[in-house]
């Protein structure tokens, strides 16, 4: 198969993947595999950043959870001149926006189960509350969760444009 073709084939089945995510993210009863990749690094950030203070530390969790897909995009596109690896990592770090979007979109009524259960800290409750912020979650979960969704489709445009791209063309 010409690898243009193959290119078109993976973004076009990511855009589709990554899309119907959003559809059904905002559905508290839904867990998908990436979820379980994103809670890891989720949950290191909150380790790693624990000496920075409670604060930072639990800002840290959704924080390293958006970082991580970050780094590696830095990684191919910068380091890598990987342009269409690039933009497919963009993909996860828009489901990792939608992700962070429906977990501070929870900070009111606290209804996704936690690692941990009902004795551990709500991170968006504690994070909105503590800077006043808690009156503004469905706002604040509405613009981050665009967000995501605005970064998937990005991808999407992105990685279909560098499927024509030849390798000289894109360094």
């Amino acid at each position: 198969m010409n690898k243009k073709y193959l290119k078109i084939a993976i973004s076009l089945l990511s855009g589709f993947y990554f899309i119907h995510y959003a559809s059904y993210a905002k559905n508290i009863n839904n867990w998908n595999w990436i979820d379980n990749i994103n809670l890891i690094f989720h949950e290191a950030g909150h380790t790693i950043f624990f000496f920075l203070g409670e604060f930072i530390q639990v800002l840290a969790g959704s924080a390293f959870q958006i970082f991580i897909p970050c780094v590696f995009a830095i990684y191919f596109f910068f380091w890598r001149k990987e342009y269409f690896s690039g933009s497919i990592i963009f993909f996860w770090i828009g489901q990792n926006i939608l992700n962070v979007a429906v977990y501070m979109g929870d900070a009111i009524k606290q209804q996704l189960p936690l690692l941990g259960g009902d004795s551990v800290i709500h991170d968006w409750n504690y994070l909105l509350s503590s800077t006043g912020l808690l009156k503004y979650t469905d706002t604040l979960s509405a613009i981050t969760f665009d967000i995501g969704f605005l970064t998937i489709i990005t991808a999407s445009v992105l990685c279909v444009y560098l499927s024509f791209e030849t390798r000289e063309s894109q360094v």
